[in-house]
């Protein structure tokens, strides 16, 4: 019983905290009339990462700590205390691939080093055109690849703070646009209920992309009207440029249950992206030994024209390999709606 009784504040504090989010993002949504949404490039710089974040309903900005923390909170790389190492497969909507790649490298006292990559790939399709709606025999292809460098840092024991840099590349067929952006993270420790984290994100603060290339290039008359004017005067057409999808995200996360054996974790986001509606992600993880994991989640609480958003995830923690590296298998997936499922594979490695 006095167990049960000193659970009681963190599960009222987490209550409280979600419904005081919500009622704020649903307040906020209700004042703007549109939702900005299709006025960002880069689209793909919103994918959540990794299946111990999708599994926990991307609910994972004071969460995570491992080399997913690159994408989802850089101060978090501080925390890290082994070489970390995370791939991670999805299989996105309309066959499309997405991956991604990090590492985190401690450096003692001057803190912690990160590298990632992530890209956005789909199979080769036909050219066709209106006179040739069977193909021209030729194939295009389009993707999207962003690689970023992290540096993070316990500034305390209980606050650290992060910086990305990253390279932001999109292409289809002959054009591409090119950006740079930066990430900053922080996060904190309390006492309070259970050890409560609280985190802050800003994401993709940067330059805009505008699309180049040889499919803009064009032959054209100056003055059509006169006669023997030059036709062939090459020209190139000037493409929009578009803002990335800047987002502020405020999480916070806490053990509602730990013990020795088992604990039970419970994390809630608020988001603030330039290109939708605010909303929420909430999510739990229960872990037993640190050996196997069951989590479950809910993105996009309060947004309107979400497409699904419940998620389930597992993962187990594999014994050193002799005693060099230590392995962590995750498996998530996340309902999309009428976009169908998606499923999303990680594998962990700690040297």
């Amino acid at each position: 019983m006095t167990r049960l009784f000193s659970i009681r504040p963190a599960i009222a504090l987490l209550c409280g905290v979600v419904l005081t989010l919500g009622i704020m993002c649903e307040s906020y949504a209700q004042t703007i009339d549109v939702s900005k949404s299709g006025t960002a490039a880069a689209t793909f710089l919103e994918i959540p990462v990794g299946a111990t974040a999708v599994g926990m309903g991307s609910a994972s900005v004071g969460f995570i700590t491992d080399a997913t923390s690159l994408y989802w909170n850089p101060a978090a790389a501080a925390l890290v205390t082994q070489n970390d190492f995370v791939v991670s497969h999805t299989e996105w909507i309309a066959d499309t691939k997405f991956d991604f790649g990090g590492v985190v490298l401690p450096l003692g006292g001057l803190g912690s080093l990160g590298f990632s990559y992530t890209s956005l790939s789909m199979a080769d399709m036909l050219v066709r055109t209106v006179d040739q709606q069977e193909g021209t025999g030729e194939y295009f292809s389009a993707g999207d690849i962003a690689a970023g460098v992290t540096f993070a840092r316990q500034l305390t024991d209980r606050f650290a703070i992060g910086f990305t840099t990253k390279y932001i590349q999109e292409t289809i067929w002959h054009e591409s646009a090119n950006a740079f952006a930066i990430d900053a993270g922080t996060t904190f420790k309390t006492d309070l209920f259970g050890g409560l984290v609280i985190a802050a994100t800003l994401s993709n603060f940067g330059t805009k992309l505008q699309m180049t290339g040889r499919d803009a290039r064009q032959f054209i008359s100056v003055d059509p009207s006169q006669q023997g004017t030059n036709n062939q005067i090459p020209a190139s057409i000037e493409m929009n440029s578009w803002d990335l999808p800047l987002l502020f995200q405020f999480g916070v996360s806490t053990d509602v249950v730990k013990q020795d054996s088992y604990r039970w974790t419970v994390t809630a986001d608020a988001l603030h992206p330039s290109d939708d509606y605010e909303s929420m992600n909430v999510g739990t993880q229960f872990s037993y030994q640190d050996i196997f994991f069951v989590r479950t989640g809910f993105q996009s609480l309060f947004l309107a024209d979400r497409e699904g958003g419940f998620s389930l995830g597992v993962g187990v923690s594999a014994s050193s390999l002799l005693d060099i590296v230590s392995l962590k298998f995750d498996y998530a997936y996340r309902d999309m709606g009428i976009l169908s499922g998606i499923h999303v594979v990680s594998v962990r490695a700690q040297f």
